[in-house]
């Protein structure tokens, strides 16, 4: 019986150095279920929140004993937590610049380098509340004296921050309003800026506009994608993962035909060069 345990623990050791070697041969690989119950820790952009909440759960589903813990903040508050080793296996950014600086710096698990894996889109959002319609005033309805404070995402930290600043600056209204923003943390404490009637209106991801609070206190109108640069989102699988085959494995369903019927149902479209 001795014999044959330890025969049957060393089976299971080379087995899993040859799943581990046949998954390093390519950052992801086709999208089989994971074998092996462990927690994956996952570093999300806020704008992420309601889809990748389903995608999670979904994974859950086809990988029994596998859970995936999500933190959600802005992409660039996640950036400096990872440059000081905190403890995630995958940062899915809303930007391209923070998983390719980190991969830069020796922080991407195995050299492998970040990849897209959605395209967000921004919206204008009022609540009901104030009175005015967005899709008929468009970028105008924010000089409504009614307006008296617009909500965006700090754009020092928040891909999404930026962009708002590009579409006031493209519309020429950045100016006048500079004095009226309000800057959230990340683009879902923005939201909630608006949401609660601390601001009067905010410049959004598509993803939170369209969830059913959002929906239910206002309405939105989605400014043209050629007002901002494309909000092009990647993701990096991170050295100091304790959990690389989890990690992998997660990415896979995001970026897979499950994962991104979820996403599109939230709004997100898919650069072409993003993992098939």
């Amino acid at each position: 019986m001795e014999s044959l345990s330890k025969t049957l623990h060393e089976r299971k050791f080379y087995m899993k150095r040859i799943l581990m070697l046949l998954l390093a041969l390519s950052p992801l690989g086709p999208v089989p279920a994971f074998a092996g119950g462990s927690t994956v820790l996952v570093a999300a952009a806020s704008s992420m929140k309601f889809p990748f909440t389903e995608i999670a759960k979904a994974f859950e589903r086809e990988n029994p004993g596998t859970s995936v813990k999500l933190s959600f903040g802005s992409s660039g508050n996640f950036y400096s937590q990872i440059l000081n080793r905190a403890p995630f296996d995958v940062y899915f950014s809303a930007d391209v610049t923070y998983p390719a600086r980190l991969a830069e710096k020796g922080m991407s698990l195995d050299s492998s380098p970040p990849q897209l894996y959605a395209r967000g889109r921004l919206v204008l959002w009022i609540p009901s509340m104030v009175g005015i319609d967005p899709v008929k005033d468009k970028m105008v309805s924010l000089l409504n004296p009614s307006i008296k404070k617009v909500a965006i995402a700090n754009p020092s930290l928040a891909p999404y921050g930026r962009a708002a600043v590009e579409a006031m600056n493209r519309a020429g209204i950045y100016i006048e309003l500079e004095p009226r923003l309000v800057f959230g943390e990340n683009i879902s404490q923005a939201a909630q800026f608006a949401h609660s009637g601390a601001a009067q209106a905010g410049l959004i991801a598509y993803s939170l506009a369209v969830t059913d609070k959002m929906k239910t206190a206002g309405s939105f109108w989605e400014i043209p994608p050629d007002f901002y640069a494309p909000i092009d989102q990647s993701f990096l699988l991170l050295t100091n993962t304790q959990n690389p085959e989890g990690a992998r494995s997660f990415a896979r369903f995001v970026t897979h035909p499950k994962g991104q019927k979820i996403l599109e149902r939230y709004g997100f479209g898919f650069p072409e060069s993003r993992p098939r």
